[in-house]
C-alpha cells in the first residue's frame, strides 16, 4: 500500500510539474526574446535520472545493462513518446533540415565503436564530444535564427509584427503572473522556476521507479512481465507528459524538442557515461539487432518530422515498430533493454 501511495504521489507530483515546466519555459522564452526549441532541448534533452542509472550500474559491474537501457530509452522515446503524441493529437512540426538530418544521423555515430567490439574510456570521451557539438549546434543555430519559435503554430501565429506578444489562452493567467508580474528581470524569473520545475520533474520521476521496484517485490510479479508492460509505462511517463501535453497546449516546439535532445543524448552522452568508468565489450546482439533497429526507426521518425506533420497513422506506425520490436527480442534474444 505505502508503494502505490508513492507511485500516485509520483504520479500527481510528475503532471504538475511539467504542466508548470511548459507555462515557465514559454514565458521564459518570449520575456528573453529566445528560442523556446533551444530551451526545451536544454531542459529536456538532458535524462538525468537516466545518467544516473547508467552511472549506478556501471559502477556494479552492469556495462551491458547501462548500454541497453541506453539503446532501449532512445527507442521508447521514438515508439512510445512520440507515436502516442501523434496519436492523440496530431501535431505540425517546423524544424531546419540540419536538426532532422543530426537527429536521423546521430545513432550512426555508434556504428563504428559497436564494430571495435570493446569500447573504453577513450571512446567514451568522443561520443560526450559529439553530444556536445551536436547540441551545441542546436543551440547556436537557434540564437541566429530570427523565428524565436515556430510559426506554424499557436504561440507563432500571436508573435505581432512590432514585435509584442499576446499569450494564448491556455497561458494568459497563472497565479505566478501576479508574482512575477513585468519586471525587468522576469525572464530569468521564469528560467529560475523552470529550473525549480525540472527538479521536481526529477523527483517525480525518482519515487516513480521507486515505488515500481517495490510494488515487483510486494505483489510477487514476475520481473520480465512487469519490465515489458507496467514498469515502461512508468519509466516513459515523464517523456511521454513532457510531450503530449506541449502539444495538447500548442507548443509543439517543447514536445519536439524533448524528443529529438532525448534521443541524441541517449545514442551518445549517455553511452558515452558508461564508459567513463568501465571498458564494455559489446554483445553480437547490439550489433545484428538492437542497434540497428535503433537507427531504422529514428530515421523513419525523422521522415515523418522532415515532412512537417505528425499524422495518426505515422504513431500507429512507430508504436507497432516498437512493440514488433519487444516480441522479436524476446522471443528470439531472450531479452529486452528497459527504455525510460
Amino acid at each position: 500500500m505505502g508503494a502505490l501511495l508513492v507511485l500516485i504521489a509520483g504520479g500527481v507530483l510528475l503532471t504538475v510539474c511539467v504542466e508548470k515546466l511548459i507555462s515557465y519555459l514559454t514565458r521564459a522564452a518570449l520575456r528573453l526574446k529566445i528560442s523556446l526549441f533551444a530551451l526545451a532541448i536544454l531542459f529536456t534533452g538532458f535524462e538525468f535520472d537516466d545518467t544516473i542509472l547508467a552511472l549506478v550500474l556501471s559502477a556494479g559491474d552492469l556495462e551491458s545493462a547501462a548500454l541497453g537501457t541506453a539503446l532501449g530509452t532512445g527507442l521508447a522515446i521514438i515508439g512510445v513518446t512520440l507515436a502516442l503524441a501523434a496519436i492523440i493529437r496530431p501535431f505540425p512540426v517546423d524544424l531546419p533540415p540540419d536538426y532532422v538530418a543530426l537527429f536521423a544521423l546521430a545513432p550512426l555515430l555508434l556504428i563504428p565503436f559497436v564494430l571495435l567490439g570493446t569500447l573504453t574510456f577513450v571512446h567514451g570521451l568522443l561520443l560526450l564530444g559529439a553530444f556536445v557539438l551536436m547540441f551545441g549546434y542546436i543551440i547556436a543555430r537557434e540564437y541566429q535564427r530570427d523565428t524565436p519559435v515556430f510559426r506554424n503554430t499557436e504561440l507563432g501565429e500571436e508573435i505581432q509584427a512590432d514585435g509584442g506578444i499576446a499569450l494564448p489562452a491556455e497561458f494568459s493567467e497563472i497565479s505566478e503572473d501576479r508574482l512575477v508580474g513585468d519586471r525587468s528581470a522576469s525572464g530569468w524569473i521564469w528560467l529560475s522556476l523552470a529550473v525549480l520545475a525540472l527538479i521536481g520533474i526529477v523527483f517525480a520521476s525518482m519515487l516513480l521507479e521507486a515505488g515500481s521496484e517495490v510494488v515487483v517485490d510486494g505483489l510477487g510479479l514476475e520481473e520480465t512481465v512487469f519490465g515489458a508492460t507496467v514498469l515502461t509505462v512508468i519509466l516513459t511517463f515523464e517523456d511521454v507528459m513532457l510531450t503530449i501535453e506541449p502539444v495538447r497546449r500548442g507548443v509543439p516546439e517543447i514536445g519536439v524538442g524533448n524528443v529529438i535532445g532525448s534521443v541524441l543524448f541517449s545514442v551518445t552522452g549517455n553511452v558515452g557515461v558508461i564508459m567513463l568508468l568501465s571498458d564494455l565489450e559489446i554483445s553480437r546482439s547490439v550489433l545484428t539487432f538492437h542497434l540497428p533497429t535503433v537507427i531504422l526507426v529514428t530515421a523513419l521518425a525523422a521522415y515523418f518530422l522532415y515532412e512537417g506533420e505528425l499524422k495518426r497513422w505515422h504513431g500507429f506506425l512507430l508504436g507497432g515498430l516498437y512493440i514488433a520490436y519487444w516480441l522479436i527480442a524476446i522471443v528470439v534474444f531472450g531479452g529486452v533493454p528497459i527504455g525510460g
